[in-house]
């Protein structure tokens, strides 16, 4: 049993380390290639490697979408069209300074999923929970304006890249979230059959784009240029940390996996700092809000689900015959 979790918990901490590690790495390639086609060619990889992994491993009748392909296909392009897409494109709009606000914004995924609960279900969160969603959205905040809101709100050129982002992130909690309505599936399969819904959806889509003469077909020379930066983000953020963070968190809990999502803004300021950019002392506070809020309201939702567990204890032993 020990075994499991500590397997479990280096299988989220890889996980969480590797997507904290992506936005610096793409931020590099950016400077080569557009992150349109930067995740189209890294996701349709994804795609044929889980492909073959699910074949081999399920066989094919795990490609059965059971009269749930439309829900199959909604939660696929909320994870790889309108996250992976909205976050990269965001990032590259606001140049280096993006690469800290991209790997904030997935940190505060979270508390994002408690407000979406909150207005689904119109089930309010306890006060103490939404004191750490306000905290942890002030230190995005932090990072994002670098502590001058009146300057952001006057620049254009950031908000809507921010915009990007958010909606990014919100897309990849509603995939998250959609792993509940597939929970007799394996993590293998819906990773597998969303991914691959999702980028066909990618493609659809990139093809558009390069059509209106936004972006272009990348060139031999380039695609040889963010080879290695294709390979980290195939290999580590695509298919390690997807299949390693949805095993890792089966392990562990949701509750305990969270936590590991601190590793993200961390490994991005260690990164980052490593590489050279000028972080300011905004990305280091904001960084603590979004880690303290996340470590207290986990340790808050600990206490909260013990006591109900006692009381649960106790009333079951009330009522048996003496």
């Amino acid at each position: 049993m020990k075994n499991k979790i500590i397997w479990g918990a280096f299988l989220c901490f890889i996980a969480s380390a590797s997507w904290g590690a992506m936005f610096p790495v793409a931020n590099s390639a950016f400077n080569a290639i557009d992150p349109f086609y930067f995740t189209l060619i890294r996701y349709v990889s994804v795609t044929i490697v889980l492909v073959v992994l699910l074949w081999w491993k399920e066989g094919k009748q795990a490609f059965r979408l059971e009269k749930r392909g439309l829900s199959l296909w909604f939660f696929g392009t909320m994870a790889f069209v309108v996250y992976n897409l909205f976050i990269f494109w965001g990032q590259d709009l606001m140049g280096e300074p993006g690469v800290m606000v991209a790997s904030i914004s997935e940190a505060m995924m979270p508390m994002i999923s408690i407000v979406i609960v909150w207005v689904m279900n119109r089930h309010k969160p306890h006060g103490i929970t939404l004191t750490f969603v306000f905290t942890a959205f002030i230190g995005v905040m932090l990072v994002i304006t670098k502590g001058d809101l009146r300057s952001f709100l006057t620049a254009t050129d950031d908000i809507i890249p921010s915009l990007f982002i958010f909606l990014a992130v919100v897309g990849w909690v509603i995939y998250t979230m959609g792993g509940n309505h597939f929970s007799e599936w394996s993590a293998l399969r819906y990773s597998t059959l969303s991914c691959l819904l999702g980028t066909i959806t990618a493609c659809v889509v990139v093809s558009i784009v390069t059509l209106t003469g936004y972006i272009s077909v990348p060139t031999t020379a380039v695609l040889q240029t963010v080879t290695p930066h294709m390979l980290f983000m195939i290999i580590f953020p695509g298919i390690i940390a997807l299949l390693g963070w949805n095993v890792g968190v089966r392990i562990l809990s949701p509750l305990n996996g969270l936590l590991f999502i601190n590793f993200v803004p961390v490994t991005t300021l260690v990164i980052s700092f490593v590489q050279g950019y000028q972080l300011t002392i905004f990305d280091y506070l904001g960084t603590v809000f979004i880690i303290a809020s996340l470590v207290g309201n986990n340790l808050f939702l600990r206490v909260q689900q013990k006591r109900k567990d006692e009381a649960r204890q106790y009333k079951k032993q009330s009522i048996q015959p003496a």
